[in-house]
């Protein structure tokens, strides 16, 4: 049964919805000339993925996730935690492109063919950074590249060096190609479950709600995208796809919207309720509930930033503070080895920084020690 919602009084839904984007473009507008706008943005993203873990039911803790991220795990990732992964690489993702990109029949095809992010090659490696080879190299061999003894070798150079150019095209090799319905699992994947037609139909309710509010069309596709479950393994991607919305649309033109973070203060019973405009209202409040604890955030980290920037002062122009102070404020936390990666410094220059910035330490070890601001 196609999703259908003319029968709903969208009237009783306008101050909702205003007092809604009132706060979202309200907290757009801060960032626009905010100092700490990066470092929200990189915080925030970490924070979403997180609760859109908890909204499904499951546990990711953000220590682990921040850890993950810049591949210095402690213990070994969990299920669940890839996942997370692949929320936050997607977000980045998302925004990094154009507005209208997520939403765009490639930018669908990217992120909802599998569900799933493909890492891409390091483009340094690809072009002929350190450690690779290009034909350059070979410029002083006199052997016949055809017949001589070193035929093979350069036939597999020659095939390296074609895969690399295929992915600096955005061609996809065989060895990325997400398997077709017909070739996934069946234990897995349910073969009737036809993935295609229900992302047609959610972008046909898109199509039909294009006259209505941009916050109203967001609560109204994130319900669809519930009731038609377009992906059997990414769910997660809906709200990413409504956010997209209301980034191409302008209402939040210099962040992406985390709209898990509002919908983990939601009620079950109402986020689930079997009347559709109880759950439309339940998202509307979501929104509303994202955006203050938004800007909840920014004031907190436009706090600590001030009280930070003032050991600045009769520093020397070479100090690692101003760095150190930019990567606090980009992550929910960082550990002695993320700071010593960064900055380039030995443990005790890091312990040095760190205890004249008076972060607050986490963790309450002495091993794997990480900090965030107050």
């Amino acid at each position: 049964m196609a999703y259908d919602f003319t029968p709903l009084s969208l009237e009783k839904l306008l101050v909702p919805v205003s007092r809604a984007g009132e706060v979202l473009t309200r907290l757009d507008e801060r960032l626009a000339r905010s100092p700490v706008c990066e470092g929200w943005i990189g915080r925030m993203h970490f924070h979403d993925a997180v609760a859109a873990l908890w909204v499904q039911g499951e546990l990711v803790h953000i220590e682990d996730l921040v850890l993950h991220d810049a591949r210095m795990d402690i213990r070994a990732p969990t299920h669940e935690l890839t996942r997370a992964h692949s929320m936050l690489r997607t977000r980045r993702k998302i925004l990094a492109n154009k507005a209208d990109w997520a939403l765009s029949r490639d930018g669908m095809r990217q992120l909802a063919g599998s569900g799933a992010i493909v890492e891409e090659p390091d483009d340094a490696a690809v072009r002929g950074g350190q450690g690779t080879v290009g034909p350059e190299a070979f410029d002083g061999f006199d052997d016949d590249e055809s017949t001589g003894p070193l035929a093979g070798e350069f036939a597999k150079i020659d095939a390296v060096l074609e895969r690399s150019r295929a992915v600096l095209d955005g061609l996809e090799t065989k060895t990325r190609e997400s398997p077709s319905a017909s070739e996934r699992d069946s234990l897995v994947y349910d073969r009737d479950w036809n993935e295609g037609e229900r992302l047609s139909e959610w972008n046909t309710v898109a199509a039909q709600t294009e006259g209505l509010p941009a916050v109203l069309r967001a609560a109204i596709l994130s319900d669809a995208w519930s009731e038609i479950e377009v992906l059997q393994h990414a769910s997660w991607l809906g709200p990413l796809f409504v956010a997209a919305l209301l980034r191409q649309t302008a209402i939040t033109t210099n962040h992406l919207a985390c709209l898990n973070v509002g919908l983990r203060n939601i009620p079950i019973e109402r986020r689930r309720s079997r009347d559709r405009a109880t759950r439309l209202l339940a998202f509307l409040d979501a929104i509303h509930q994202s955006a203050l604890a938004g800007l909840k955030e920014h004031d907190r980290l436009m706090l600590a930033r001030e009280q930070m920037e003032r050991r600045l002062k009769n520093r020397r122009s070479s100090s690692n503070l101003p760095r150190l102070i930019e990567l606090v404020l980009a992550r929910p936390l960082v550990s002695t080895t993320m700071i010593q990666s960064e900055l380039k410094l030995t443990r005790q220059g890091v312990l040095n920084l760190v205890g004249e910035l008076n972060l607050r330490e986490i963790t309450g070890r002495k091993r794997f020690q990480a900090w965030g601001v107050v």
